[in-house]
């Protein structure tokens, strides 16, 4: 396992670097009018985060011999959700946050409204590029397929439905399987899309394996965000690059108030067999999936 988190750690600083580079490619000049929210997009994208889900698209690819240069495109799409999410959580009439990825909020940087309409941009942009982008070397019926699964996964029924369940859920009182349904919309959906699109730029791939990637992707789903809350009980602001100990200050339910400390972290721990467990019929090539699944659950931000 070593040698597989070294590859890993070889695999992520190449895929962070170049996604960075799509990403800039593909957001609007700081320059062009209206310049403002340009620059908010371009502050809230750039230089900062993990590109956990640019990071899994780029893996599951490589598992299923996809070229690098066709994944760019929902590498790209998936993580302008990602982060018009962040700077709309970050709102005062959401979390109302400070601090992310180690800086200013958006919202702080700039303005409320600004910060608004850059989001709204940015996930007008994720469907943009899945519509249009030239390097997407797929077929229309493809393209149709990843835009579908980006919406789903982006709206009421996956990410904006599950943050809309954390909001109604503050002060409550969750078992475990409200507190997971909650998660596997809030945060896993985004995450089962990463690995679904670079699925869908896969022309006939047998449903089975299809089916055992999705599976895969909803435990390290789950995991990632057992993790978090671990984290945000465990480490510091920071190390986080965010408010550590938010969760708790705002009574929202966590699986540590739910597990305790200890309980969570098996759960994190079962998630992550359930995921490689899954991967098996894949062999070698899913090595870096696997490697990422590992990263989550042991990650320190």
């Amino acid at each position: 396992m070593t040698t597989e988190l070294n590859r890993l750690k070889d695999f992520m600083s190449a895929c962070q670097v170049r996604v960075e580079q799509a990403l800039d490619r593909r957001l609007p000049p700081a320059d062009k009018l209206p310049a403002r929210l340009h620059q908010a997009m371009r502050y809230a994208t750039l230089e900062g985060g993990k590109r956990l889900r640019p990071l899994l698209t780029y893996a599951t690819g490589r598992a299923l011999d996809v070229p690098l240069d066709t994944l760019d495109p929902p590498a790209c799409a998936v993580e302008f959700i990602h982060v018009y999410s962040l700077i709309h959580d970050d709102l005062p009439a959401m979390d109302d946050d400070e601090l992310r990825r180690g800086k200013p909020t958006c919202h702080v940087r700039f303005d409320e409204a600004t910060a608004i309409l850059a989001g709204d941009a940015l996930q007008a942009l994720a469907f943009e590029v899945l519509a249009s982008d030239p390097q997407l070397d797929v077929s229309p019926a493809q393209r149709v397929a990843m835009i579908d699964c980006l919406a789903k996964a982006a709206g009421a029924g996956g990410m904006v439905g599950g943050q809309a369940i954390d909001l109604a859920s503050v002060g409550l009182q969750l078992d475990l399987p409200a507190l997971e349904l909650m998660h596997i919309h809030k945060t896993g959906a985004l995450i089962r899309a990463s690995v679904r699109l670079a699925a869908l730029a896969k022309p006939g791939l047998d449903p089975e394996i299809g089916e055992r990637l999705d599976h895969y992707a909803k435990c390290i789903g789950l995991a990632f965000q057992i993790q978090d809350d671990i984290l945000d009980e465990e480490s510091d602001t920071a190390t986080l690059g965010k408010t550590q100990g938010k969760d708790r200050a705002q009574n929202k339910p966590t699986y540590p108030a739910l597990l305790g400390l200890a309980g969570a972290k098996q759960k994190a721990g079962e998630m992550h067999e359930q995921a490689v467990a899954a991967l098996e019929p894949l062999g070698e090539q899913a090595d870096l999936l696997r490697a990422l699944s590992l990263f989550i659950i042991q990650r320190r931000n």
